[in-house]
């Protein structure tokens, strides 16, 4: 009788092994707990519990939807192409409104391409520009102030275009950090060094330094050409200078982040030993959160459309994943220069859509986003995470003549088979 019953016991304990759903006999709970359980989890439940900073979205404080509004008292020209503003700053607040910096292309006509670009027609939307400004009460109306930083003659840097502006306030004073064109985008004019200028004031006058503040990196180091994109933050009693790099070369150009850091605005800088520190994201947009630096990667690489955090500012990791991010997101940071150790996050800022209307009339505009990426801030509608799009969206979104050719040749080609 006693062997009968070992007997069955083996069976049975067999049987467990062979199927790994009977050997965990504690189900996982109803109730999504907000702590990792102590059980066997899959892989997808352990990074749901160990890649993101809660196990439900709308418990996250770097998980958001992204709303947009137009802005008001800015003018296009009837989107005829021949005014663009792109690329904002952050937004700052002094003298009892909003600042934002941006860059301004006023020309004869749209951007033509390289080779058809003169001294008066540009390459690009970015070319023959100059940094604006503009200021606000409210972030929805905005007054345009005209030149912050104009191009300088040649035969100095810059003169071709200035653009892509970010703001830095330090010590009382202020600081722009942007890229300086001498040569038209398309040709070699995008290998553009950083250049600064700095004032007592938001509104100017901004005095050029008239050197270049981020060196290119050595050859055939990934930055050996381009960097881009400057963003500047105070963190760690240091200034932490973001930017970003195109390399690996056409038609595989691939773009990731760097950081420079220095003790004063304008150098010496020095480049992390660990660049790139962000391998993805087309422009550069960071802010303080809590000990660290969280990042909005926007568009480009593996890990588009996440929000990213590193307690160090250096190493950074997935924190959220999120849609419809804002291109070239310019946001209010209360404490960008403040050198908080206990960031407070952001909730609206300025970003900018290119291609409004159509190739041929090729220019930028720019637009306010709001989200709920701020520990004080508490917005369900912001949170959710199945919103739904129009059909239009999606139909925009459609086939190429090139994919149609492709798919009628195939299915031609079926057909005569058969």
């Amino acid at each position: 009788m006693k062997k009968d019953y070992l007997f069955l016991l083996g069976i049975i304990l067999s049987g467990c092994l062979l199927n790994p759903l009977k050997l965990n006999a504690q189900s996982f709970p109803f109730v999504l707990p907000d702590k990792k359980p102590d059980q066997p989890l899959s892989l997808a439940m352990q990074r749901n519990y160990d890649n993101y900073r809660a196990p439900r979205p709308e418990d996250n404080e770097l998980y958001t939807q992204f709303k947009y509004t137009a802005l008001k008292g800015l003018d296009y020209s009837n989107h005829d192409g021949t005014i663009s503003r792109r690329d904002p700053s952050k937004v700052i607040f002094e003298n009892g409104k909003y600042y934002v910096y941006y860059t301004h292309r006023q020309t004869a006509t749209p951007p033509k391409g390289a080779k058809a670009s003169t001294e008066t027609i540009p390459s690009a939307d970015w070319d023959l520009s100059e940094i604006w400004y503009a200021t606000s009460i409210d972030g929805f109306t905005w007054e345009e102030q005209g030149v912050a930083i104009p191009r300088p003659p040649k035969p100095n840097l810059g003169h071709r275009s200035v653009s892509t502006a970010d703001v830095l306030k330090w010590k009382g004073k202020f600081y722009m950090y942007y890229q300086g064109f001498s040569e038209a985008s398309g040709l070699r004019g995008d290998d553009c060094p950083v250049l600064a200028s700095y004032a007592d004031s938001p509104d100017g006058p901004w005095t050029p330094v008239n050197k270049i503040i981020i060196p290119n990196g050595p050859k055939d180091s990934w930055d050996q050409y381009s960097i881009h994109d400057p963003y500047p933050l105070v963190y760690k009693d240091k200034i932490y200078l973001y930017y970003k790099s195109d390399f690996d070369g056409q038609p595989n150009l691939i773009r990731m982040q760097g950081l420079a850091t220095a003790d004063n605005p304008l150098g010496p800088f020095s480049k992390s030993q660990l660049n790139p520190v962000l391998a993805s994201g087309h422009e550069t947009s960071l802010f303080p959160f809590q000990e660290g630096i969280a990042a909005l990667i926007i568009r480009d690489g593996n890990e588009h459309n996440t929000i990213q955090f590193a307690k160090d500012g250096v190493n950074f990791e997935i924190a959220a994943l999120v849609e419809l991010m804002p291109m070239a997101a310019g946001p209010f940071i209360p404490d960008a220069f403040t050198n908080t150790k206990d960031g407070r996050g952001i909730t609206w800022g300025i970003s900018h859509l290119t291609n409004v209307t159509t190739w041929k009339e090729n220019h930028a505009m720019l637009l306010r986003f709001d989200c709920d990426l701020s520990q004080d801030l508490n917005d369900p509608d912001m949170k959710k995470h199945h919103v739904y799009h129009r059909p239009e969206i999606y139909l925009k979104n459609g086939l190429n003549p090139k994919q149609k050719k492709r798919i009628s040749e195939k299915n031609e080609a079926l057909l005569n088979k058969n």
